[in-house]
């Protein structure tokens, strides 16, 4: 489609700390022709010394198609409160999130919102007198005129219910993930002999159920006991895992989440899985939070407990992490170029919602009778 033939301009805007990755979305836009001169919006985020802010938009952004890709979780971005330097929590992203399209004051001809990990996300439901964080902020979003959002592994799908009337993607890196596991370790074989899917609870067994089937391998679980009369950082602590499965013994395994917070529950399975005989483990997790820092993770690789994590770049990751011998980092920003270019052309994203073909594809021509990555294909993936 011709630049003229799309009604408005394409314009993206990051929030604080997205700059790294949105020129490389910015760099494909512009190599498929989408737009001739870079699409981004650098707004002015201005904070005040008592911490109070505000967003300045210099640039024209009347009758644009708007696009904000919004890191909730990028603690890396600081600001100055009271001559003290504070890195900025999900509530300070999300508030600059809402003082972007306070900016944009109604000018553009549409707002869609990127926000790879929901803020909020895992506030989704109440068991006691509670707030109800990810609904409220939801329909915030909605009531300021955001008519698409786009999410990535949301934790629970049912969060959608609170914006019924707005369009509201929920997107997996599978495809992604399976090519950066053929790329990093091009002697995985992808057959039911040598390697198994695990998923580390209940809870995230459907995620685990696409890749076992898109994959033709086996699954297996863990069954999380937990202490509901504690709670620590926010959640009841896990006293034990139980796993319910085939035997590993002899197999390589992929771990699959949506998060790694602390690491703790992801380390416990891991170790496990070695005790069952487990040949290597992997770990697939969407966003790799380390809150708790990386001393632990690091020693359960010098321990032989897992052999590889891959997470996206979709959040913030410290250059710590990504220096770690055991991390590999899973590129997004192609794909969150595909998504940005289909909705600015409205064309369907059914496609990139479901990649079944491309793995399909993937499979047939680059993996060959033992389900190894093909010699000729090691260098392009």
């Amino acid at each position: 489609m011709e630049m003229d033939e799309i009604k408005g301009k394409l314009s993206v805007i990051g929030t604080a700390g997205c700059d790294e990755f949105l020129k490389e979305v910015d760099s494909w836009l512009r190599t498929w022709q989408l737009t001739a001169d870079s699409c981004i919006v650098n707004p002015q985020y201005i904070r005040f010394g008592s911490g109070e802010a505000k967003v300045v938009i210099n640039d024209s952004v009347r009758n644009h198609d708007i696009f904000i890709f919004a890191d909730m979780f990028n603690h890396g971005a600081t600001f100055k409160m009271y001559g003290k330097e504070c890195p900025m929590s999900p509530d300070d992203h999300f508030q600059d999130l809402k003082r972007v399209i306070c900016a944009i004051a109604g000018k553009g001809r549409r707002v869609n919102v990127i926000m790879p990990m929901i803020y909020e996300g895992r506030q989704d439901k109440r068991t006691l007198r509670e707030s109800l964080d990810a609904a409220i902020s939801l329909k915030e979003l909605v009531d300021m005129g955001v008519v698409n959002l786009i999410s990535f592994d949301i934790h629970n799908i049912g969060i959608q219910n609170a914006i019924p009337m707005c369009s509201f993607d929920n997107v997996h890196p599978t495809y992604q993930m399976i090519k950066a596991l053929l790329k990093k370790v091009p002697d995985i074989a992808l057959n039911r002999d040598s390697l198994m899917m695990i998923s580390p609870d209940e809870g995230g067994m459907n995620r685990c159920m696409y890749y076992s089937s898109v994959l033709k391998l086996e699954l297996g679980t863990f069954y999380k006991r937990r202490d509901y009369s504690v709670v620590k950082d926010g959640k009841n602590p896990i006293k034990a895992h139980q796993y319910l499965g085939k035997s590993v013994k002899g197999k390589d395994v992929i771990i699959v989440d949506d998060i790694i917070a602390s690491g703790e529950s992801v380390l416990d399975v891991a170790r496990q899985l070695k005790s069952k005989g487990a040949k290597r483990v992997f770990v697939f997790a969407s966003f790799g939070l380390f809150c708790n820092g990386l001393k632990k993770i690091d020693k359960a690789y010098k321990d032989g407990a897992i052999d590889q994590i891959f997470t996206t770049n979709l959040i913030y990751r410290t250059e710590e992490l990504r220096q770690r011998e055991w991390y590999t980092e899973v590129n997004m920003a192609k794909y969150v170029a595909l998504i940005i270019s289909a909705l600015h052309t409205e064309h369907s994203i059914s496609s990139l919602l479901n990649p079944v073909d491309r793995i399909q594809k993937l499979l047939a021509t680059k993996i060959d009778e033992n389900g190894m990555l093909k010699e000729e294909y090691r260098d392009t993936l």
